[in-house]
């Protein structure tokens, strides 16, 4: 049996920061400690080593953007994910520019929260899906691209997708979930994870993120649909 992933919790707010301790637990994440103060916090990441860092982003004192700069300046190496209301452009790619590994948001389906931390911990970068279109206009704008989303290669890799398989890249881009696709195109949530691994694989990229990024800058992206 697999050890349990280790979590350290940094949220302001008492209720949602129990409440989701208590969420995490019953999924088998052991939560390492549990607090509301950007410096405690830091505090104790350096001193329990959690698997995830889990970070409100909006606090007083010491906001979430600046807990993940000062460790990540210290030589902080955990993921550290982004726990936000906020799906504001500036506050996404400041996060991902400083460090960080994800980026959801609270409203999210719990059983989401928890699979993304998976994949956070397997090495993956994750965005909350609302926001991938978002973070690949902001990409497709940008005259240097940072390297994690270089994308450039000598052949054309849309070549071996299928029209399925494009018709549901052009919806990734535009920021939709696998649940809203799978409702638009009238198939269902497990057909649309299969076509999504597909597209990954064919197109060599590790996350929905990158595939979007890689629609955006070959015009794929839905246009006033």
């Amino acid at each position: 049996m697999p050890t349990a992933m280790r979590v350290l919790l940094i949220d302001d707010h008492t209720l949602f920061r129990s409440g989701l301790e208590t969420l995490m637990e019953r999924q088998g994440i052991e939560v390492v400690g549990a607090v509301g103060d950007g410096q405690e916090g830091m505090d104790l990441a350096l001193q329990l080593n959690p698997d995830i860092l889990l970070l409100d982003m909006r606090m007083p004192h010491m906001s979430g953007l600046e807990v993940l700069r000062a460790l990540r300046e210290m030589g902080y190496s955990a993921p550290v994910v982004m726990l936000t209301t906020s799906n504001e452009e500036r506050d996404l790619v400041e996060c991902l520019r400083s460090g960080a590994q994800g980026y959801l948001l609270k409203d999210m389906e719990p059983s989401e929260l928890v699979d993304a931390l998976r994949e956070i911990q397997s090495g993956k970068t994750l965005v909350a899906p609302e926001l991938a279109g978002v973070l690949a206009r902001v990409v497709q704008g940008e005259k240097s691209q940072p390297a994690a989303f270089d994308q450039e290669r000598e052949s054309d890799p849309f070549g071996d997708l299928t029209p399925r398989e494009m018709e549901i890249l052009s919806l990734l881009a535009e920021g939709q979930s696998n649940k809203v696709i799978a409702r638009n195109l009238g198939i269902s949530d497990g057909t649309v994870k299969l076509h999504v691994k597909a597209v990954l694989r064919k197109l060599d990229v590790h996350s929905r993120v990158e595939a979007a990024v890689m629609a955006v800058e070959r015009n794929l992206y839905p246009k006033n649909q």
